[in-house]
């Protein structure tokens, strides 16, 4: 393992790109995978966006719809090592973090890392394993590290699980629990293709002569840790963060909903909505972001009251319905989180009131 894993408290810090640079190389990824995947341009972003996020993406959706071919495409394309594992009812979690095998030759024992030491890590069928099992990826997918027998392993970053689910086909199936749900950043579904861009896979595939695929790739693992960084120089105006937050807060409090979305789902919805400006070209964030995340960032985080399964609602239709109902911000304000400094933390400076909400881009040097 490199050098900058070897304490999983510390990481090698890595320059951020600039934001032009960066929102070029995120657009030539999703250019090369869509020679692939045919006509799923808007669900490829969100896919992006949660890696540049930092984050891990559920794929939802029904069999035969490109969700692996997706998957194995973005790691050919952001030059990650890549590892396919099937989930199955007899998988156990040492088959997916990896065991201690007796050595004869040292007449010791070694530990064998499993399939979860890697990049981008596809867990396939996810549903289909126990919970027990499930559960192995939980430290792996929040800590960025593996405990096997006492020991603790760090994982090389970057680090993202893309895991795959049948929503329709239940039977052998093991519901994932909230717990689990809550750590993948983003759930994304992929639809049906039109019959033109149907046409165009059954095209495609004529024209390769075989059924693999290859991708050249378009950045490094090191480059997209740099556009990672990236994100992270994203501002996000008070009054974004305010609408954010109204919007988390509401799903708690509506009507047909049990249980409503963590903390975590506001952290979701902001990394997601500055992986989208930077997406777009933009250094900072704006209401629209924010609205194209919502769904999917907030829907599997949500609980809905067991009278409302009857009349199948869903809860992205609740999510839809807090967007409708809570006005959104505009405002070019500086973020106050900008105005700080080491000797004066945000907390000891007095309160601003909040401008009046009128979006106006921010002045150059105030990004």
């Amino acid at each position: 393992m490199s050098d900058d894993t070897a304490d999983p408290g510390v990481r090698q810090a890595i320059e951020p790109l600039p934001v032009p640079e960066a929102g070029a190389l995120a657009r030539r990824v999703l250019d090369t995978v869509g020679t692939v995947v045919v006509g799923k341009a808007e669900p490829l972003a969100l896919v992006l966006a949660g890696i540049l996020a930092g984050g891990h993406v559920l794929l939802e959706d029904f069999p035969g719809l490109g969700k692996t071919l997706a998957a194995r495409s973005f790691a050919q394309a952001l030059g990650l090592s890549f590892r396919r594992l099937q989930f199955t009812p007899d998988l156990l979690p040492a088959d997916v973090t990896g065991s201690f095998l007796y050595d004869q030759s040292s007449g010791d024992f070694d530990f064998r890392p499993g399939p979860v030491f890697t990049n981008l890590l596809l867990a396939d069928e996810i549903n289909r394993t126990p919970p027990k099992t499930q559960a192995a990826l939980l430290e792996a997918m929040q800590e960025k590290q593996v405990s096997v027998e006492g020991t603790t392993y760090p994982l090389e970053p970057p680090f993202h699980v893309l895991a795959t689910a049948n929503p329709i086909e239940y039977e052998g199936t093991y519901p994932l629990p909230e717990a689990q749900l809550d750590r993948f950043l983003l759930r994304v579904s992929f639809g049906y293709p039109s019959a033109d861009d149907e046409w165009g896979v059954l095209r495609n595939r004529m024209a390769r002569r075989q059924e693999e695929t290859h991708l050249d790739a378009v950045v490094d693992a090191t480059t997209l840790r740099a556009m990672q960084s990236t994100v992270e120089t994203v501002a996000v105006e008070d009054s974004i963060g305010r609408y954010i937050v109204d919007l988390v807060t509401a799903t708690r409090s509506h009507p047909q909903v049990l249980v409503g979305a963590s903390p975590r789902g506001s952290l979701a919805l902001l990394l997601c909505a500055r992986a989208h400006a930077l997406l777009a070209d933009r250094d900072y964030v704006v209401p629209e972001d924010v609205k194209a995340f919502a769904a999917p960032a907030l829907a599997h985080r949500i609980s809905l009251k067991p009278e409302v399964w009857l009349r199948r609602v869903e809860p992205s239709t609740v999510v839809g319905e807090v967007l409708a109902a809570t006005p959104a911000p505009a405002s070019g304000a500086r973020p106050s989180y900008q105005e700080s400094t080491v000797d004066e933390p945000v907390a000891a400076r007095p309160a601003a009131p909040d401008p009046v909400y009128r979006y106006t881009e921010p002045p150059r040097g105030q990004r």
